[in-house]
């Protein structure tokens, strides 16, 4: 099966092909027939927030989504609302509870701002359920249909670590705008950034049109997830034998310490790397990890974060900055390191014009990669964003990991949790 059949709704709206891809998240070549649970794609990567309303406006005004569709009151939901919003091929659905016994408030209480369900597109879910049940998995919803005048989409869901689950959905025989009980949302009702007053005269001329800005970030690279010590490697099993996903790196030892503190990380993939799960866990240390505080104030494992795929990464940390969003510092000294200077090479961005952006480069047998991370995007030191743009590496920054580590121990001391 070639990469053009398997374009996901979502990649087809944005008007990516598959060499886009590639270039963007490292997609290759892959035969899924063979494939005991084949994954198209990414669906929906759904949040529980404590204020679902104002959230929504946060991801239009600083990351630049588009609102496309809400569920609510007014639409006969009377547990929660849901704005669903893209960017892209990426697909963020903001939930939160309206009646005071809706179950997403507890899951927030709990944890705080986070993602509770990675959502994956597949062609059969019940030959996925089915799959997934004779390798243990547990089912939490059973395979069914739901309907709408756009049609039909077949659902089920399995557990994965802490409370996170996955939502196997296919949306084949479906063209509404996100899934029923959902309505589309008109572009006049959706926020646009603030612009500088237009002189009076203007209005004496008819408005040119004003063409939509470029999203930010065009596709969603990896999620990766941080759980308990001595948890790693069951997950990394499960990815194995439920999914059939195979094992795409790992960073142990040296790889992924400072003189404070170490993790472990592995990572799984399906078979074209569209969907990669990078898999965290605590490591001895003489102080606590990021992974240690994360599981804290997250009270169990979940998403730590997520890796938004952007073709111009300067752009998009300009703009986001000046809307407001933190960046993790990094110090001058890791770009007048000689060392990093003869691994890189040459990049597409002049090293002055990273080093004034605090953006990471990384290089290896395949090309080069160029990195970002944000602090913790709500009050609790947990979730967070990366921004990459690839240049043919397949990998994940193993050059970057001393000094973002670093740069995250900084963050933790000043919150007086290192």
């Amino acid at each position: 099966m070639s990469i053009q059949q398997t374009l996901t709704e979502q990649e087809r709206l944005a008007r990516l092909d598959p060499e886009r891809l590639r270039r963007l998240v490292g997609l290759v070549e892959h035969d899924a027939a063979g494939d005991p649970f084949p994954v198209t794609g990414w669906d929906a990567l759904v949040w529980v927030v404590g204020n679902a309303t104002q959230a929504a406006v946060y991801y239009q005004l600083v990351y630049g989504m588009e609102l496309v569709a809400y569920c609510g009151p007014e639409t006969g939901n009377r547990d929660h609302v849901g704005y669903v919003l893209r960017s892209g091929a990426a697909r963020f659905v903001l939930t939160g509870g309206v009646d005071p016994a809706s179950p997403l408030l507890e899951h927030h209480r709990r944890h705080g701002d986070g993602v509770r369900d990675i959502a994956l597109e597949v062609p059969d879910v019940d030959r996925c359920v089915a799959h997934a049940r004779a390798q243990g998995a547990v089912v939490l919803e059973e395979p069914r249909d739901v309907s709408d005048e756009h049609g039909t989409v077949r659902v089920a869901a399995v557990a994965a670590y802490g409370d996170t689950r996955h939502s196997l959905v296919d949306r084949s025989r479906y063209t509404g705008p996100y899934l029923p009980g959902y309505r589309a949302v008109r572009p006049s009702e959706t926020p646009s950034p603030a612009a500088p007053p237009a002189p009076a005269l203007a209005a004496l001329a008819p408005a040119a049109p004003t063409p939509a800005p470029a999203p930010l970030f065009q596709a969603l690279d990896h999620v990766v997830g941080n759980v308990e010590l001595g948890r790693m490697d069951r997950w990394v099993d499960f990815y194995n034998r439920v999914m059939g996903f195979t094992n795409l790196a790992e960073f142990i030892g040296d790889d992924i310490a400072t003189r404070y503190s170490a993790l472990m990380s592995k990572v799984v993939a399906s078979g074209d790397h569209r969907v990669k799960f990078p898999l965290n866990e605590p490591a001895a240390g003489q102080k606590r990890s990021q992974i240690d505080e994360y599981l804290q104030y997250y009270d169990g494992p979940g998403v730590q974060h997520l890796a938004l795929a952007t073709d111009d990464i300067v752009r998009a940390v300009d703009v986001l900055r000046a809307r407001g969003v933190g960046f993790l510092a990094t110090p001058d000294s890791y770009y007048t390191d000689p060392a990093l200077r003869a691994r890189i090479g040459e990049v597409r961005v002049p090293i002055d014009e990273l080093r004034a952006r605090g953006i990471l480069v990384d290089r290896d047998e395949d090309g080069y990669l160029l990195q970002i991370f944000t602090r913790p995007t709500g009050d609790r030191p947990t979730v967070f964003f990366e921004l990459i743009e690839r240049h043919g590496s397949l990998g994940f920054g193993k050059g970057n990991f001393q000094a973002l580590f670093e740069a995250i121990e900084r963050e933790q001391a000043r919150r007086g949790n290192f």
